[in-house]
């Protein structure tokens, strides 16, 4: 099975240092790819080569001190 594209929602993004932020976190996180954030939508698309990625994504996200939850 490939990656499989995840879409979670991000709260507390307020500019494009804030999307630019979460950007790079996930971009930080191994089996993670393709990643897009949209700041407007407070949205962040990405695709994962796991399920575990999926919490992993959340629990950084939070700890960049954003509040991610999965749709």
């Amino acid at each position: 099975m490939g990656p499989q594209k995840i879409i979670l929602n991000v709260d507390g993004m307020s500019c494009g240092h804030c999307s630019g932020m979460v950007q790079r976190t996930l971009e930080g996180i191994s089996g993670i790819s393709n990643v897009s954030v949209d700041l407007n939508g407070k949205k962040a698309i990405f695709e994962a080569d796991g399920q575990d990625l999926i919490a992993k994504a959340v629990k950084e996200i939070n700890e960049a001190g954003y509040k991610a939850s999965e749709l």
